[in-house]
Parts: structure tokens; sequence; C-alpha cells
């Protein structure tokens, strides 16, 4: 298997949609070819552990309330088109994503990063939830087949801030400037939500390299 490295932040979602895609590539071909692990990013590292209300916040990031109601149009047509729900109007916090992170971090032990990575996505773009609240990380962890106890355990202290943050600051160490950005094998980088096809060629490169 070749590793595969995913730079994301949960509040993305080009990251929910490159996820996502990557998955339909996957499945078309009916073999999983790569050891996936999940890497911390943050958007904006800025926002207080309380979050901001998302409305005026995106709409301040894109440049106003229709340049907001556009890529929202875009995104649901385009999630719309993978299987993904957007629900962007049940939105209402921009939220801190560290904690998200670090309980992706602790995913890895037990090989359920991906499952927790896909109930965060879903949580926040499907359902509104809001991911950097214990509780939910703590439900969204259940639901992927974590113990919560040890995990609400660890939520309430400060296990593995330092470290989600030096995995943030190592992301803009080696030039990951925006997300999703994919990382084949230690030394190819694959950006941004790329369609089923291009991982299909990915993959295609990959077998015919190992032949």
């Amino acid at each position: 298997m070749t590793r595969l490295d995913i730079i994301s932040d949960f509040v993305c979602p080009w990251c929910y949609l490159g996820k996502v895609n990557l998955e339909a590539a996957i499945a078309a071909r009916g073999a999983h070819p790569f050891a996936i692990t999940w890497h911390a990013f943050q958007l904006d590292p800025t926002i207080p552990p309380e979050g901001h209300a998302r409305g005026p916040y995106i709409e301040a990031k894109l440049g106003g309330p229709e340049q907001a109601a556009a890529a929202h149009a875009r995104l649901t047509e385009m999630g719309a088109a993978a299987g993904i729900a957007f629900r962007f109007d049940r939105i209402t916090r921009a939220p801190n994503t560290l904690d998200a992170h670090r309980l992706t971090r602790w995913a890895a032990a037990e090989d359920r990063q991906t499952l927790v990575a896909t109930e965060l996505f879903r949580r926040y773009f499907e359902e509104g939830e809001d991911i950097s609240d214990p509780g939910v990380l703590t439900a969204a962890a259940e639901a992927a087949g974590l113990d919560p106890a040890p995990v609400a355990r660890l939520l309430a202290g400060e296990a593995d801030r330092a470290e989600v943050a030096a995995e943030v600051a190592e992301a803009a160490r080696i030039g990951v400037t925006g997300v999703p950005t994919f990382i084949l094998g230690g030394r190819y980088a694959v950006n941004g939500a790329q369609p089923p096809e291009v991982w299909a060629r990915v993959m295609d490169e990959l077998d015919a390299a190992t032949a």
C-alpha cells in the first residue's frame, strides 16, 4: 500500500468534497491502495475557543453576503453530485478546530481516523453541529467506534494541544498554504478537491510504477 497523508481542516468544504471524491475512486476500483493518515491544518487558528457567529464571519472572509451565497450555491451543487448534502443554512458557528484535530489524532491508535473524519465533516456540513463542542466531539468519537469515556476525559485536559499546533506549523513549514493537500509516499502532492477520475489516473500510475 502507498502511504497517503491527508492534510485538511474540518471546516473546509473542499476538504470534505476531496475526501468523498477520493473514496469514490477507491470504491470504483474495488481495492484500497492507500494507507491513510490524517494531519491537522487550521484555516484560521485565531478563532477563539468559543468560535464566531458564522454568518458575519464567512461573509467578511468571502467579501460579502452575495459572494458567500454564490460560494455556498456552487458547493451545494458540487456536493450533491458527489453525494454530500451540504446544509450551510444549518451552520451557526465558525468553530476553532483544534479539539477536532486532537480527537482525530487519538483515533489513529485504533485505526479509526477516517471514520472520525467522516463524522466530523458530516456533523458540521450536513447537520450544522458545533465541532468544537466536547459533547459533539464525544458523540462523533462514539459513532466512529471509539470509547467515549476516555475521549471526554482527554478533551477536558490539555493532551496533545501542543502536538496538534506543531503539526499545523509543520504543514506551513513544508509549504502547504491550502487544503486539502494529499501527499503520496511522502514525496508527491495532489492539491485540492480533485474529481474521482484524477484519482483513478493517480492509482493507474501507482500500479504501473509498482509493476
